[in-house]
Protein backbone atom coordinates (compact mmCIF):
# COMPACT_ATOMS: atom_id res chain seq x y z
CA UNK A 1 0.00 0.00 0.00
CA UNK A 2 2.83 2.17 0.60
CA UNK A 3 4.10 1.89 -2.35
CA UNK A 4 1.10 2.38 -4.12
CA UNK A 5 0.74 5.53 -2.47
CA UNK A 6 4.16 6.70 -3.45
CA UNK A 7 3.34 5.79 -6.99
CA UNK A 8 0.07 7.71 -6.88
CA UNK A 9 1.55 11.08 -5.63
CA UNK A 10 4.58 10.56 -8.31
CA UNK A 11 1.57 10.67 -10.68
CA UNK A 12 -0.38 12.80 -9.94
CA UNK A 13 2.42 15.17 -9.53
CA UNK A 14 3.77 14.48 -13.10
CA UNK A 15 0.30 15.32 -13.85
CA UNK A 16 0.16 18.52 -12.27
CA UNK A 17 3.37 19.39 -14.17
CA UNK A 18 2.20 18.67 -17.15
CA UNK A 19 -0.50 20.70 -17.28
CA UNK A 20 1.46 24.02 -15.25
CA UNK A 21 3.49 23.48 -18.34
CA UNK A 22 1.03 23.30 -20.79
CA UNK A 23 -0.25 26.32 -19.38
CA UNK A 24 3.09 27.88 -19.79
CA UNK A 25 2.92 26.82 -23.54
CA UNK A 26 -0.25 27.81 -24.18
CA UNK A 27 0.38 31.22 -22.44
CA UNK A 28 4.17 31.21 -24.92
CA UNK A 29 1.62 30.85 -28.09
CA UNK A 30 -0.98 33.30 -27.16
CA UNK A 31 1.53 35.96 -26.51
CA UNK A 32 3.53 35.00 -29.60
CA UNK A 33 -0.18 35.49 -31.55
CA UNK A 34 -0.26 38.40 -29.86
CA UNK A 35 2.86 39.87 -30.90
CA UNK A 36 1.99 39.05 -34.48
CA UNK A 37 -1.09 40.73 -34.48
CA UNK A 38 0.74 43.59 -33.09
CA UNK A 39 3.32 43.77 -35.88
CA UNK A 40 0.13 42.89 -38.28
CA UNK A 41 -1.54 45.96 -36.69
CA UNK A 42 1.87 48.07 -37.08
CA UNK A 43 1.75 47.06 -40.86
CA UNK A 44 -1.66 48.29 -41.63
CA UNK A 45 -1.34 51.08 -39.73
CA UNK A 46 1.37 52.09 -41.91
CA UNK A 47 1.03 53.70 -45.63
CA UNK A 48 -2.49 51.89 -47.73
CA UNK A 49 -3.98 52.88 -50.66
CA UNK A 50 -3.99 54.46 -53.73
CA UNK A 51 -2.17 57.87 -54.69
CA UNK A 52 -3.11 59.15 -58.10
CA UNK A 53 -0.55 61.40 -59.17
CA UNK A 54 -0.11 64.15 -62.06
CA UNK A 55 3.04 64.97 -63.79
CA UNK A 56 4.40 66.70 -66.82
CA UNK A 57 5.23 64.68 -69.56
CA UNK A 58 9.27 65.49 -69.23
CA UNK A 59 8.72 63.58 -66.25
CA UNK A 60 7.24 60.07 -67.56
CA UNK A 61 10.55 57.61 -67.07
CA UNK A 62 11.62 58.82 -63.50
CA UNK A 63 8.16 59.15 -62.51
CA UNK A 64 7.48 55.49 -63.73
CA UNK A 65 10.93 54.30 -61.45
CA UNK A 66 10.51 56.34 -58.60
CA UNK A 67 6.69 54.96 -58.33
CA UNK A 68 8.10 51.41 -58.56
CA UNK A 69 10.48 51.80 -55.84
CA UNK A 70 7.42 53.90 -53.40
CA UNK A 71 5.27 50.93 -53.97
CA UNK A 72 8.07 48.30 -53.01
CA UNK A 73 9.28 50.50 -50.17
CA UNK A 74 5.45 50.71 -49.08
CA UNK A 75 3.56 47.10 -49.80
CA UNK A 76 -0.13 47.53 -50.34
CA UNK A 77 -0.05 50.81 -51.66
CA UNK A 78 -0.74 51.51 -55.83
CA UNK A 79 0.25 54.64 -57.37
CA UNK A 80 -1.38 56.00 -60.42
CA UNK A 81 0.57 58.14 -63.10
CA UNK A 82 -1.29 60.74 -65.29
CA UNK A 83 1.30 62.21 -67.93
CA UNK A 84 0.57 65.18 -70.05
CA UNK A 85 1.55 69.05 -70.31
CA UNK A 86 1.87 70.98 -66.94
CA UNK A 87 -0.80 73.42 -68.41
CA UNK A 88 -3.02 70.38 -69.75
CA UNK A 89 -2.47 69.09 -65.95
CA UNK A 90 -3.08 72.73 -64.54
CA UNK A 91 -6.77 73.12 -65.98
CA UNK A 92 -7.90 69.53 -64.99
CA UNK A 93 -6.85 69.85 -61.59
CA UNK A 94 -8.96 73.13 -61.49
CA UNK A 95 -11.73 71.20 -63.31
CA UNK A 96 -11.88 68.80 -60.02
CA UNK A 97 -9.64 65.89 -61.37
CA UNK A 98 -9.00 63.38 -58.48
CA UNK A 99 -5.61 64.42 -58.13
CA UNK A 100 -3.12 63.62 -54.68
CA UNK A 101 -0.55 64.74 -56.43
CA UNK A 102 0.60 67.40 -58.70
CA UNK A 103 4.20 67.54 -59.95
CA UNK A 104 4.93 70.89 -62.95
CA UNK A 105 7.81 71.58 -65.16
CA UNK A 106 7.61 75.04 -64.51
CA UNK A 107 6.52 77.61 -61.20
CA UNK A 108 3.75 79.34 -63.98
CA UNK A 109 1.62 76.30 -64.10
CA UNK A 110 1.84 75.45 -60.50
CA UNK A 111 1.34 78.81 -59.24
CA UNK A 112 -2.30 78.72 -61.16
CA UNK A 113 -3.42 76.19 -58.74
CA UNK A 114 -1.95 77.77 -56.04
CA UNK A 115 -3.25 80.74 -56.48
CA UNK A 116 -6.71 78.94 -56.93
CA UNK A 117 -6.17 77.80 -53.29
CA UNK A 118 -5.86 73.89 -54.48
CA UNK A 119 -2.74 72.47 -53.28
CA UNK A 120 -1.47 72.35 -49.19
CA UNK A 121 0.92 74.57 -48.10
CA UNK A 122 3.95 76.28 -50.54
CA UNK A 123 5.16 73.73 -53.45
CA UNK A 124 8.47 72.01 -53.13
CA UNK A 125 11.12 72.75 -56.18
CA UNK A 126 12.61 69.18 -56.56
CA UNK A 127 14.45 69.58 -59.85
CA UNK A 128 15.60 71.75 -62.82
CA UNK A 129 15.77 70.88 -66.99
CA UNK A 130 16.94 72.87 -69.80
CA UNK A 131 16.62 72.88 -73.34
CA UNK A 132 17.96 70.77 -76.10
CA UNK A 133 17.25 70.17 -79.66
CA UNK A 134 16.71 66.71 -80.82
CA UNK A 135 17.40 66.00 -84.78
CA UNK A 136 16.95 62.39 -86.25
CA UNK A 137 20.71 60.21 -86.34
CA UNK A 138 21.23 61.13 -89.21
CA UNK A 139 20.55 64.81 -88.83
CA UNK A 140 19.50 65.59 -92.53
CA UNK A 141 18.85 69.25 -91.76
CA UNK A 142 22.81 69.67 -91.03
CA UNK A 143 21.39 71.40 -87.48
CA UNK A 144 24.44 72.54 -85.45
CA UNK A 145 23.37 75.73 -83.30
CA UNK A 146 19.84 77.00 -82.60
CA UNK A 147 20.02 79.83 -85.07
CA UNK A 148 20.16 76.94 -87.71
CA UNK A 149 16.66 76.18 -86.10
CA UNK A 150 15.41 79.38 -88.55
CA UNK A 151 16.88 78.63 -91.46
CA UNK A 152 14.32 78.40 -94.80
CA UNK A 153 12.82 74.79 -95.42
CA UNK A 154 14.10 73.45 -91.69
CA UNK A 155 10.79 71.59 -90.24
CA UNK A 156 10.98 72.53 -87.09
CA UNK A 157 8.84 71.13 -83.78
CA UNK A 158 7.94 73.63 -80.45
CA UNK A 159 5.59 72.84 -77.42
CA UNK A 160 2.88 75.21 -77.52
CA UNK A 161 3.64 78.77 -75.79
CA UNK A 162 1.00 77.46 -72.58
CA UNK A 163 3.17 74.07 -72.47
CA UNK A 164 6.65 75.05 -69.88
CA UNK A 165 9.07 73.91 -72.78
CA UNK A 166 7.19 76.12 -75.37
CA UNK A 167 7.32 79.49 -72.72
CA UNK A 168 11.46 78.00 -72.37
CA UNK A 169 11.54 78.15 -75.92
CA UNK A 170 9.95 81.94 -76.17
CA UNK A 171 12.70 83.11 -73.89
CA UNK A 172 16.03 81.48 -75.59
CA UNK A 173 13.82 83.22 -79.37
CA UNK A 174 13.63 86.83 -77.11
CA UNK A 175 17.70 86.06 -75.65
CA UNK A 176 18.79 84.99 -79.01
CA UNK A 177 16.83 87.51 -81.23
CA UNK A 178 15.74 84.54 -83.46
CA UNK A 179 12.35 83.92 -85.03
CA UNK A 180 11.28 80.46 -85.09
CA UNK A 181 8.77 79.69 -87.53
CA UNK A 182 7.53 75.62 -86.78
CA UNK A 183 5.74 73.42 -88.33
CA UNK A 184 3.35 72.81 -85.24
CA UNK A 185 3.05 73.61 -81.73
CA UNK A 186 2.44 70.26 -79.50
CA UNK A 187 0.83 70.52 -76.32
CA UNK A 188 3.50 68.21 -74.42
CA UNK A 189 7.41 67.80 -75.08
CA UNK A 190 7.04 64.26 -75.36
CA UNK A 191 4.60 64.85 -78.65
CA UNK A 192 7.46 67.15 -79.90
CA UNK A 193 9.77 64.50 -79.48
CA UNK A 194 7.16 61.86 -81.15
CA UNK A 195 7.65 64.42 -84.29
CA UNK A 196 11.50 63.83 -84.52
CA UNK A 197 11.74 60.16 -84.08
CA UNK A 198 8.97 59.28 -86.11
CA UNK A 199 10.76 61.16 -88.69
CA UNK A 200 7.74 63.96 -89.48
CA UNK A 201 10.46 66.86 -88.45
CA UNK A 202 14.13 67.81 -88.87
CA UNK A 203 14.71 69.08 -85.54
CA UNK A 204 12.47 69.60 -81.95
CA UNK A 205 13.21 71.39 -78.81
CA UNK A 206 13.09 69.75 -76.33
CA UNK A 207 14.39 69.00 -73.25
CA UNK A 208 17.63 67.26 -72.12
CA UNK A 209 16.71 65.10 -69.99
CA UNK A 210 14.20 63.70 -73.24
CA UNK A 211 16.98 63.74 -75.34
CA UNK A 212 19.15 61.42 -73.00
CA UNK A 213 15.93 59.22 -72.20
CA UNK A 214 15.51 58.52 -76.35
CA UNK A 215 18.93 57.22 -76.62
CA UNK A 216 20.01 56.32 -80.31
CA UNK A 217 17.03 57.48 -81.50
CA UNK A 218 17.54 61.09 -81.66
CA UNK A 219 20.60 63.40 -81.86
CA UNK A 220 21.27 65.68 -79.11
CA UNK A 221 22.46 69.26 -80.40
CA UNK A 222 23.13 71.61 -77.12
CA UNK A 223 23.17 75.41 -77.37
CA UNK A 224 24.65 77.52 -74.74
CA UNK A 225 21.45 79.80 -75.40
CA UNK A 226 19.84 77.27 -73.60
CA UNK A 227 21.00 78.65 -69.71
CA UNK A 228 18.54 81.43 -70.90
CA UNK A 229 15.56 79.12 -69.99
CA UNK A 230 16.10 77.31 -66.70
CA UNK A 231 13.10 75.59 -65.95
CA UNK A 232 12.22 74.65 -62.09
CA UNK A 233 10.04 71.99 -61.15
CA UNK A 234 7.38 71.99 -58.62
CA UNK A 235 5.18 69.11 -56.41
CA UNK A 236 2.47 69.42 -54.31
CA UNK A 237 -0.46 67.46 -52.47
CA UNK A 238 -3.56 68.83 -53.81
CA UNK A 239 -6.06 70.17 -51.55
CA UNK A 240 -8.58 67.74 -52.65
CA UNK A 241 -6.70 64.82 -51.58
CA UNK A 242 -8.58 61.55 -50.19
CA UNK A 243 -5.34 60.17 -49.43
CA UNK A 244 -3.10 63.14 -47.96
CA UNK A 245 -0.41 60.92 -46.04
CA UNK A 246 0.25 58.78 -48.76
CA UNK A 247 0.42 61.48 -50.92
CA UNK A 248 2.73 63.66 -48.48
CA UNK A 249 4.86 60.16 -48.27
CA UNK A 250 5.46 60.28 -52.05
CA UNK A 251 5.91 63.93 -52.28
CA UNK A 252 8.80 62.78 -49.60
CA UNK A 253 10.51 60.68 -51.75
CA UNK A 254 10.71 62.58 -54.87
CA UNK A 255 12.16 65.35 -52.87
CA UNK A 256 14.17 62.75 -50.81
CA UNK A 257 17.23 60.67 -51.66
CA UNK A 258 16.06 58.39 -53.79
CA UNK A 259 14.22 60.51 -55.69
CA UNK A 260 16.81 62.91 -56.11
CA UNK A 261 18.95 60.04 -57.35
CA UNK A 262 16.33 58.80 -60.04
CA UNK A 263 16.44 62.58 -61.61
CA UNK A 264 19.64 62.76 -61.36
CA UNK A 265 20.49 59.73 -63.47
CA UNK A 266 18.14 61.19 -65.76
CA UNK A 267 19.89 64.31 -66.18
CA UNK A 268 17.84 66.82 -64.35
CA UNK A 269 19.78 69.10 -62.56
CA UNK A 270 18.57 70.22 -58.55
CA UNK A 271 16.55 73.66 -58.19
Amino acid sequence: MSITRVRLGVLLTAGVLAIGLGGCAASSTGSGAAGGSSTAGSSSAGQSGTVTVYAAASLKATFTKIAAEFEAANPGTKVTLNFAGSSDLATQISQGAPADVFASADTKNMDKVSDAKLIDGTASNFATNVLEIAVPPANPASISSFADLAKPGVKVVVCAPQVPCGSATEKVEKATGTTLKPVSEESSVTDVLGKVTSGEADAGLVYVTDVKGAGDKVKGITFGEADQAVNTYPIATVGSSRNKELAKAFVAMVTGSEGRKVLSDAGFGTP
